[in-house]
């Protein structure tokens, strides 16, 4: 494998990573990837979110949100329902970073 091609992997899967879990808030239903309802209470929620300042702070599948200003720039794209029963997916947002995470497994896969 030659320079270029593995500084060309190293920079796509960095990518990659500075990527995760940035979202976008859509207008129209149609146009989610999945949609959120938000509990008012923390045992309600299938994940807890911590909102990031920073695009860079965003880690993985663990609930650290980034809200980016285009669609194109998005991970998912959501849609926040009125009702719990039409929503995929229901968070809870929390004030700090290390309360951030899954509390139903069964959910996972919607943020992938």
């Amino acid at each position: 494998m030659n320079k270029r091609h593995l500084l060309a992997t190293f920079l796509f899967f960095l990518g990659l990573g500075l990527n995760a879990q940035t979202v976008y808030s859509v207008k129209y239903e149609s146009q989610a990837d999945v949609k959120v309802f938000v509990v008012a209470y923390e045992s309600q929620a299938d994940l807890l979110v911590y909102k990031e300042d920073y695009s860079s702070r965003a880690k993985g599948n663990e609930g650290n949100w980034f809200f980016v200003d285009y669609q194109s720039q998005a991970d998912k794209s959501i849609y926040f329902v009125k009702y719990e029963s039409q929503a995929d997916l229901k968070i809870y947002f929390v004030e700090y970073e290390s309360r951030a995470g899954w509390r139903n497994k069964e959910k996972v896969h919607l943020m992938y």
